[in-house]
C-alpha cells in the first residue's frame, strides 16, 4: 500500500476503536505513535536502545510542550473552575424556579424558564455535561411533578444543554480558535447572535407546540403561585448577579480590555465571589470544583496532545492531501462545497463527540477554505452550530447519556431520544438561516474589530 492508502486505514481504524468503546485521547495517542513509529521507521535496529530511536518520541514530546505553553488554552482551567463554582453555589436552582414563576402565563413556562436557565448557565460555564446533568436534576423532577410529557421535558433539557458548546464563553471556540489559528475573540463575536437566536427559536417551538397541545405541558396552579412583588424580587435577586458577571467576563473580551484567559480569571474570581454572597463558599465545594477542573482539564489537554499526533502523522502519511485532491477534483461551487462539508460532519456525529469531530476532521476542510472563498469565521459558526448535532443525534447523543445517567429508571433512553428529534431539526433550520444571512455570524466581529481580511 503507498502511504496515503496506509493514512486511510488509520482513519477508518480510530473510528472503529472510538465505536467499540477505547478512550479517545490516549485512542489517538496510541495510534499516532504506532502509525508515525511506521512513518518515521529507518530500519537498522540492532539494540534494545535503537528501538526508541524514532522521531514519532520527538513530535510526542514537542506536541505535549506546545499544549502546556499555549496561552489560549489557559482560559479551558479558569473557565470550567468558574462553571465549577457557581454550580454548586445553588444560584442555578434559584434562577430556574424564579424565571418559572415570572414566565407562568406563557404556554410551557415551565420549559421556558429551563431553557433559559440553560443558556445562562451556558454562558457562565461552557460545560455540556454539567448544564444537562444539574437542569436533569433540578428542572426534570420539576417538570414531571407538573404533569409535563416526559419526552417533552428531557428534549428541553437536553437541548437546552448542548447550548454550552455554542454561547461563549464555549470551551469548544477555545479549542477551534488553537485548532484554526483563529482570533478566540473573533470567534466569541460571531457566536453571540447565533447562540442567541437558536436559543429563540428552541423557546418559540416550545411556545408554539404547547399552545397546539397543552396536554404536553399543565399550566400551573394559582395556589402553587407566590405573591407578584415576592416572585421579582427572587428573579432580581438570583438572576442579576449572575448576569452582573457574564457581562463582565464576556464585555472584557468583547471589548478588547482583557484576553479570554485574563478574562476567565476574572470569571473564576468572581464565582468565588458569587458563592460568597449566596453563603454557599464551603471549603468542600471549592475543594470539588477544583478537582472536577483538574480532572476536566487534563482530559482536554491529552486529547489536544493525541489529536496533534495523530493529526501530524495522518497528514505526514498523505491523509490530507488524498482528501483535498478528491474535494477539489470535483470542480465544486463553494456553497456546494460549505452543504458537503457540513453533511459530512453531520454524519459524523452520530457515531463521534465533538471533540474527535472538531480535532481530527475539521482541519482537513480549513486549508480548502482560501480555495473556494469561505470566509473562516462563517465556517467555524456553520461547524459550531452543526456541533450541536453531535450531542442530539443517537446512538451517541452525549446529552442523552447525561441525562439517563441522573435520572436512571425515571425515563427510557429511546423516549429522550424521541424527544430531541425535533430540537435537531431547529439546529438544522438555524445553520440554513445563517447561511442565507451571513451578518448573524459576521456582523458583530466587523463592528467590534473591523472587516476580516484574509
Amino acid at each position: 500500500m503507498t502511504n496515503p492508502e496506509i493514512a486511510i486505514v488509520m482513519l477508518c481504524l480510530f473510528i472503529v476503536l472510538v465505536l467499540l468503546g477505547f478512550p479517545i485521547a490516549f485512542t489517538l495517542l496510541a495510534m499516532g505513535v504506532a502509525f508515525g513509529y511506521y512513518a518515521y521507521y529507518q530500519g537498522g535496529i540492532e539494540t534494545f536502545s535503537d528501538i526508541f530511536n524514532n522521531n514519532i518520541f520527538y513530535l510526542l514530546n514537542q506536541n505535549t510542550y506546545s499544549v502546556m505553553e499555549n496561552d489560549t488554552l489557559v482560559a479551558i482551567p479558569l473557565f470550567l473552575f468558574m462553571g465549577y463554582v457557581v454550580e454548586r453555589a445553588n444560584i442555578v436552582s434559584k434562577l430556574f424556579f424564579s424565571l418559572q414563576m415570572a414566565a407562568r402565563n406563557l404556554p410551557g413556562s415551565m420549559a421556558i424558564a429551563a431553557l433559559i436557565t440553560c443558556a445562562v448557565f451556558s454562558t457562565a460555564s461552557g460545560i455540556v455535561g454539567a448544564v444537562v446533568t444539574l437542569m436533569g436534576l433540578l428542572a426534570f423532577p420539576a417538570m414531571a411533578t407538573a404533569g409535563y410529557n416526559k419526552e417533552f421535558a428531557a428534549g428541553v433539557i437536553c437541548a437546552g444543554g448542548t447550548l454550552g458548546i455554542l454561547i461563549p464563553p464555549s470551551i469548544m471556540l477555545i479549542v477551534y480558535a488553537a485548532i484554526a489559528e483563529l482570533s478566540p475573540l473573533r470567534l466569541y463575536a460571531a457566536a453571540v447572535f447565533p447562540g442567541l437566536i437558536l436559543a429563540g427559536l428552541y423557546i418559540v417551538y416550545v411556545i408554539v407546540r404547547v399552545y397546539i397541545n397543552p396536554a404536553l405541558a399543565p399550566k400551573p396552579r394559582e395556589e402553587d403561585v407566590p405573591p407578584k412583588a415576592k416572585i421579582y424580587m427572587d428573579l432580581l435577586i438570583s438572576f442579576v448577579p449572575l448576569t452582573v458577571l457574564i457581562a463582565l467576563v464576556l464585555g472584557s473580551i468583547l471589548g478588547g480590555l482583557a484576553t479570554p484567559a485574563e478574562a476567565a480569571a476574572m470569571g473564576a474570581l468572581g464565582g468565588l465571589v458569587l458563592a460568597a454572597i449566596y453563603r454557599a463558599l464551603t471549603w468542600q465545594k471549592v475543594k470539588e470544583s477544583v478537582f472536577l477542573t483538574a480532572k476536566a482539564t487534563a482530559m482536554v489537554c491529552w486529547l489536544f496532545v493525541g489529536s496533534w499526533t495523530f493529526a501530524s502523522i495522518f497528514s505526514y502519511l498523505g491523509g490530507h492531501d488524498i482528501i483535498k485532491d478528491w474535494v477539489l477534483g470535483m470542480d465544486l461551487e463553494p456553497w456546494q462545497f460549505l452543504v458537503m462539508a457540513q453533511m459530512i460532519i453531520f454524519f459524523l456525529g452520530w457515531p463521534l463527540e465533538w471533540s474527535e469531530i472538531l480535532i481530527i476532521f475539521v482541519p482537513i476542510f480549513l486549508p480548502m477554505l482560501e480555495t473556494f472563498g469561505v470566509n473562516p469565521y462563517f465556517f467555524a459558526m456553520l461547524v459550531a452550530l452543526n456541533l450541536q448535532t453531535s450531542f442530539l443525534t443517537p446512538p451517541m447523543a452525549m446529552s442523552a447519556y447525561y441525562l439517563k445517567g441522573v435520572l436512571r429508571d425515571q425515563i427510557e433512553l429511546m423516549e429522550i431520544f424521541r424527544g430531541i428529534m425535533p430540537y435537531l431539526g431547529i439546529v438544522i433550520f438555524s445553520m440554513v438561516l445563517m447561511y442565507q444571512f451571513p451578518g448573524i455570524a459576521l456582523w458583530f466581529p466587523d463592528y467590534l474589530f473591523g472587516v476580516y481580511i484574509p
